[in-house]
């Protein structure tokens, strides 16, 4: 009579190239989280405390928060902040849904010539067009009401109007939007705009959200630029103003850790609030055409 006992499981070998991609994901986690957790602590510590580098408050001191939101003047910079960018993301989001879906849907002469023309200015480093674009704003190559647009609202919002990305990115999703879709549409006597505010952009709240994302974070964390055009305190953004207090504060790093943490709590809440569709905007987005 044949034995009824199963055999012993056998035992799995270690598995070297997933322990080495654990590994590897574990680093990069270390290395994202020690940066910010310092950050953070420090931000809570006495000066003493961070003249002896210590990881951790022995009492947290909340009251750095209002001491740098006060020396520093971040209620005025965080006003700015927030009005460029909402200018930006909403003046960045309405030219690239036109573009994209103009670069998608409608056929017209040289459309493929000019999006390569588009895609190709991905590749030029900012710091090439850095000089020409100033000169522009100060009205020195073509005129401009006022004269110049130092200091303006104008000069750290419209220039970044165009993106070239968030067209693309749109582009590459509305392309797979079903030609039956607007066939259907056609029928009903819409047009590309109506269909454009109907259809698409009903079925496009993920992309669109990626690239609400993406500008914020673009125009929130601006620096070099706002730093560039204005020379008052009239429009500087919080991040310049961060820069100034890093000047003025010394060697009080509590304190500019703390103003650190102010600068950075807006896009945390917004990415914890927004990841699902951000996801889904990257995920979803193709690559056709």
């Amino acid at each position: 009579m044949a034995s009824l006992t199963k055999p012993a499981p056998r035992s799995r070998p270690i598995d070297g190239g997933r322990i080495l991609i654990y590994v590897i994901l574990l680093s990069g986690v270390i290395l994202a989280i020690v940066p910010f957790f310092w950050m953070v602590s420090t931000s809570l510590m006495t000066l003493g405390e961070t003249i002896n580098k210590q990881w951790l408050p022995k009492v947290p001191q909340f009251s750095n928060y209002s001491e740098a939101w006060t020396e520093a003047k971040f209620a005025k910079y965080f006003f700015n902040s927030v009005i460029i960018t909402a200018v930006t993301v909403a003046g960045q989001l309405t030219v690239s849904i036109l573009a994209g879906y103009a670069f998608a849907r409608i056929k017209f002469f040289g459309r493929s010539f000019i999006f390569t023309i588009l895609l190709s200015s991905m590749m030029i480093p900012e710091s090439v067009i850095m000089i020409p674009n100033f000169l522009l704003i100060r009205g020195q190559i073509i005129p401009l009401p006022g004269g110049t647009w130092l200091n303006t609202l104008q000069a750290l919002t419209i220039p970044f109007w165009g993106s070239v990305f968030s067209i693309f990115l749109l582009r590459q999703f509305f392309i797979t939007v079903p030609s039956e879709l607007w066939d259907a549409a056609r029928l009903d006597g819409a047009g590309h705009l109506r269909f454009l505010l109907r259809v698409v952009l009903p079925i496009s709240k993920a992309p669109i959200v990626t690239v609400f994302i993406f500008s914020f974070i673009g125009s929130w964390n601006a620096f070099l630029w706002p730093l560039l055009v204005t020379t008052r305190d009239v429009w500087r953004p919080l991040s310049v103003g961060l820069w100034s207090f890093v000047t003025e504060a010394g060697p009080e790093t509590q304190l500019l850790m703390a103003g650190a943490v102010i600068t950075i709590v807006p896009i945390l809440i917004l990415y914890f609030l927004t990841q699902k569709q951000f996801t889904e905007g990257i995920a979803t987005t193709g690559l056709k055409g």
